[in-house]
């Protein structure tokens, strides 16, 4: 199993932060990572991901400007 990062704009279409991530082995990793680097993707203008698992998208999209807000 591998985990990625989709990076969006807020109208859905693909974003390429300066240096995305590979692949994670983990859900938890994945989920720390972007928990690291969200105001720096939001700084390169990503403003929402979805995660996957191998093909399967598990939740998304879900907005970096809520997590700044809060």
């Amino acid at each position: 199993m591998a985990w990625t990062w989709r990076f969006e704009k807020s109208d859905g279409t693909e974003a390429r932060p300066a240096s995305p991530p590979e692949e994670f082995t983990t859900q938890g990793d994945a989920e720390s990572w972007i928990g690291e680097t969200w105001k720096d993707l939001l700084e390169e203008g990503v403003d929402q991901v979805r995660l996957y698992e191998d093909a399967t998208e598990i939740y998304g999209p879900m907005s970096l400007h809520d997590a700044a807000a809060g």
